[in-house]
């Protein structure tokens, strides 16, 4: 069989990865649109509205649920692919290559995309004219530029991984074709479990939930660096191809229906309704946090597993119209802030609840974000060979 025949049965057998990306890339971009109107978090541009209670819970659930799994998820897909490429490329060209995909991207977001965004807020919010120059240097000069990352923060992050693997490969790691098969197993699974949770509250306790250090969230790494170990362990062991569909799908399952359940409970029960905070969610020691830190790693681990098996059996395939989207999924991602935050600009004056406004942006934004991205941006001259 030719090589290039072995090619395409891998990248026709992987097209639900692609798929899958997609799906999650979209999810990212209804995230930061959540935050604009629910005011939970942290974003460029948030509306601050007041919102009723049932607006108030459907955003704490949207952005608690997604947050539990999406990033998580995108960790342990790049996780997956990095033994493969180092396999291929060597020390050098994987480093190369990561840089030049993850880095260069990065760092244009830090020195154009974000200062611009930021000075342009500015000026709206100062209702005053700002001299841009003076302003870009003193961003350049004090280094604020490091923090500069927006969204970018996990192409950043992921060439930090990606580096890490790299170095344990050349001086650790002789042979990994030599390693004995390990097999899904449910006990393990649930291992992967607590070992997610008790590193998210350890490290809570230093780094809650709502903090950042250089725009990094250290409080959800713990699920980012294991995920993406095992996704390299994945690749090894074959487990997304040996995955069963009804196993995964069990997983599935059980998210879905025990997931907001669960979550339900720990909001009435710990007072996140009555307190008019999450403050006890956030990190340190309280139950809430303990609870929440392990409810977040089983959402996350289950969706992941889940999620993976549908997609493999039942979203290996793609028509025109996937296979643009899912060829713009990494751009919309970079460009994506400007975008939404120039069409909520645009909707504020429109007098309606919050999550009105959050499902109107929603539906105008991505095919906004996808068509500036596949008929405009990749036709900029260097810019294209970035996206």
């Amino acid at each position: 069989m030719t090589s290039g025949l072995m090619n395409n049965i891998q990248n026709k057998r992987e097209i639900y990865i692609d798929n899958l990306r997609l799906l999650l890339i979209i999810l990212v971009v209804m995230q930061h649109i959540s935050v604009t109107y629910s005011g939970m978090g942290s974003w460029y541009y948030m509306e601050g509205e007041h919102s009723s209670l049932p607006s108030k819970i459907f955003f704490l659930f949207f952005n608690s649920f997604n947050q539990s799994y999406f990033m998580g998820l995108l960790f342990f897909i790049a996780g997956y692919f990095a033994p493969g490429a180092y396999d291929r490329k060597g020390f050098f060209k994987f480093n190369k290559d990561r840089f030049i995909r993850l880095g260069i991207p990065t760092v244009f977001y830090m020195l154009i995309i974000h200062p611009l965004i930021m000075y342009t807020m500015g000026v709206i919010g100062l209702r005053a004219k700002l001299e841009f120059m003076p302003y870009y240097l003193n961003y350049i000069v004090t280094l604020n530029f490091i923090g500069g990352s927006g969204p970018l923060w996990f192409a950043f992050a992921l060439l930090i991984f990606s580096m890490i693997y790299a170095v344990v490969r050349l001086v650790v790691v002789s042979n990994t074709k030599s390693v004995s098969r390990i097999p899904i197993k449910t006990s393990y699974i649930m291992f992967l479990i607590g070992l997610i949770a008790l590193g998210a509250f350890i490290i809570r306790l230093i780094q809650p939930m709502g903090t950042s250090v250089l725009n990094m969230q250290f409080c959800y790494f713990s699920q980012y660096v294991i995920l993406f170990i095992i996704g390299t362990v994945a690749y090894r062991n074959r487990w997304f191809s040996n995955l069963k569909y009804r196993y995964g799908v069990k997983w599935l399952k059980a998210v879905l229906l025990l997931g907001p359940i669960l979550w339900s409970v720990l909001v009435v029960a710990g007072g996140a309704l009555k307190l008019q905070s999450t403050e006890l969610y956030n990190g340190g020691l309280h139950w809430q946090a303990v609870a929440y830190a392990f409810l977040e790693s089983f959402i996350g681990v289950a969706m992941s597993i889940g999620l993976i098996a549908l997609f493999k059996e039942k979203c290996n395939k793609q028509n025109n119209v996937l296979k643009v989207l899912s060829d713009n999924s990494f751009a919309v991602y970079i460009f994506h802030a400007p975008i939404i935050i120039t069409m909520a600009i645009v909707l504020r004056s429109l007098i309606l609840p919050p999550i009105i406004k959050f499902f109107i942006l929603c539906v105008i934004a991505m095919p906004v974000c996808f068509g500036v991205t596949n008929y405009i941006l990749k036709r900029v001259p260097l810019l294209n060979k970035m996206i």
